[in-house]
């Protein structure tokens, strides 16, 4: 064969070869590339991936800007929730600009729904994962899975297993603490009391927990229930008052996990026309506060909780973490104070 056409074949051999190299490394930069964010808020859906599904190495160089926050919550209905999500989207705008993308969904309180939100944002490559968690224990393989993608996990109001970065809730042992603490001083250390409980989640079960370790300490107060779930709603509580009421003749105090079921819990009093007992809640909400400070209402005090406050802090400890600064301590309380009729006059709620 001649010489010069071997020579020529094999020069275009070499060029095609160079041209799908660099195809292949063209194809692999624009899959490593970041999608613009959109600036865009879903509010009470299902969080849907990015088409960047890439499983980028996050590398903290103290400079990094924050593109994306998810936040995953028990229940959209709640007022309580609705200013925590606010007050996500607000902060991470605040940190990283108008162009920060924020999703905000509600699990329902299904683990399962809960879980697939997380591997959404995980594969959507967000930067912050705000968890609320539907299940403190359920959710660990779903939370490790997301620690190995290299995402970062606030969980937030309540705990979380399988390895967060961050744990930032109210000091729930104390609100029950500070709320029973009113209870037994006002029933002078004697009466029936009830407990409207809610969905088992760590912040509702130290609730509970710090409330019975008080009435503990007196021997003449009794607990006729505490293991009926109201699901921290307003129309939960009005269902399981109503049918304490029917079950037990004598209450003298209502202590509700939550302001919501609070509130429905003072309905059912209304609907039941009973008038025999006094209630105390959680939360510090709008509402509560408006109860508490009418002339008539059996609504007695509050704890205190700060939604908007433990959202913007879980923005800000993400952030840092994603610059490269861990928190000292990963386990942050937020201190309660409870609200009565002597200074309701003073507090605005959140």
């Amino acid at each position: 064969m001649n010489v010069k056409k071997i020579a020529f074949t094999s020069s275009i051999t070499l060029r095609v070869i160079a041209a799908s190299i660099l195809g292949i490394i063209s194809g692999s930069l624009v899959g490593c590339t970041n999608g613009s964010p959109d600036g865009n808020t879903a509010t009470n859906t299902d969080i849907k991936p990015a088409t960047n599904t890439s499983a980028e190495t996050k590398t903290a160089t103290g400079n990094t800007k924050l593109r994306s926050v998810g936040f995953t919550v028990g229940d959209l209905s709640n007022p309580f929730f609705v200013v925590m999500g606010q007050a996500v989207e607000e902060e991470a705008k605040r940190i990283g600009g108008k162009d920060v993308n924020v999703s905000t969904a509600s699990s329902a309180y299904d683990l399962n729904q809960q879980a697939n939100q997380i591997e959404n944002l995980t594969a959507a490559n967000t930067d912050i994962i705000i968890l609320n968690a539907a299940d403190k224990s359920g959710i660990r393989p779903i939370v490790e899975k997301a620690k190995l993608a290299g995402r970062i996990v606030i969980a937030v109001d309540t705990g979380a297993e399988g390895g967060v970065d961050a744990t930032i809730t109210t000091n729930n042992v104390q609100a029950g603490e500070v709320s029973c603490k009113y209870i037994a001083d006002r029933l002078k250390g004697k009466g029936n009391v009830v407990i409207v409980n809610g969905p088992p989640v760590d912040s509702v079960v130290q609730r509970v927990s710090g409330c019975e370790n008080v009435l503990s300490k007196y021997p003449d107060i009794k607990i006729l229930s505490k293991n009926q779930n109201a699901g921290g709603s307003r129309d939960g509580g009005l269902r399981v008052m109503t049918d304490l009421l029917t079950t037990f003749p004598k209450i003298d105090a209502v202590f509700a996990i939550n302001d919501p079921s609070g509130i429905g819990a003072e309905l059912a009093a209304k609907q039941a026309q009973r008038q025999d007992f006094f209630i105390v809640g959680v939360d510090g909400a709008p509402e509560a506060i408006t109860a508490i400070a009418a002339k008539d209402s059996l609504y007695a005090a509050t704890a205190t909780q700060n939604p908007r406050g433990m959202a913007q802090k879980a923005v800000q400890v993400g952030n840092d973490i994603l610059n490269g600064k861990k928190p000292s301590n990963p386990t942050i309380l937020i201190p309660v104070k409870l609200i009565t009729k002597d200074n309701v006059s003073t507090e605005k709620g959140w």
